[in-house]
């Protein structure tokens, strides 16, 4: 069997960092793609160095495996719409049941320009955190969604495709305890230390289960997961 290789959409936060970790466990290559979209904070964008830095110290067993990483300028979203993750707005619920943190068409656009990258790297698979267990109700997260994109790009690129998510049907809890089967208590500091999900880009205040403003949507899923899964643990 040939080398297996593959893309992780890595843009700092929790889920990517242990869907990282994931590809590390089970690939022989992996690259990383991030994306500067005009996101209101850079904070995760900065986080993303750091943790590859410590993957690679940490665990030295996947050092050898951790290939090139490239950041997108694609800030045309923050451009074309307005929304909370791109501008200085209060997080509502909008008119049509979604958050206003949603940004139509990112993952879509995400995708496209990994497929293309992965095309030309000679890699045949994507990786991604998206979820639609523990979520803010993105469309673009399902994996409905992402089984059209999947062969969007099969067809569109002339060769297979293919969109894995490793925690599409977990929930927060199980997602902390995937970082802890797959590195055990260094990959779970890591994640707490090193990665960032907060909505308002708030690295001024520690919890336990990492830093955040703790009260926005992304802070509580994380908060609520940590809580849960230390609960699980425990009993």
């Amino acid at each position: 069997m040939g080398e297996r290789s593959a893309l992780v959409l890595f843009s700092g936060g929790q889920d990517s960092t242990i869907c990282l970790a994931y590809a590390l466990a089970h690939y022989d290559r992996v690259e990383t793609i991030g994306f500067d979209y005009g996101q209101r904070h850079s904070v995760e964008l900065s986080c993303r160095p750091r943790i590859i830095d410590a993957l690679k110290h940490q665990f030295p067993h996947w050092a050898s495996k951790i290939g090139p990483d490239r950041v997108c300028d694609v800030s045309v979203l923050g451009e074309i719409g307005e929304t909370a993750m791109t501008s200085d707005t209060e997080i509502l619920i909008s008119e049509n049941g979604l958050p206003n943190t949603f940004v139509p068409g990112r993952n879509l656009l995400f995708l496209t320009l990994a497929g293309a990258l992965a095309w030309r790297r000679n890699i045949s698979t994507l990786i991604g955190g998206m979820c639609e267990t523990d979520y803010s109700g993105y469309p673009d997260c399902r994996r409905s969604t992402l089984d059209v994109q999947e062969l969007t790009l099969t067809r569109g690129m002339d060769r297979p495709m293919s969109i894995e998510t490793p925690l599409m049907w977990l929930d927060k809890s199980e997602t902390w305890e995937l970082a802890d089967e797959l590195g055990g208590p260094r990959l779970v500091d890591l994640v707490i230390e090193e990665s960032h999900t907060c909505y308002l880009g708030d690295r001024s205040h520690r919890h336990a289960w990492g830093y955040g403003c703790g009260t926005c949507p992304a802070c509580e899923l994380r908060a609520n997961g940590y809580n849960k899964w230390l609960a699980k643990a425990a009993a």
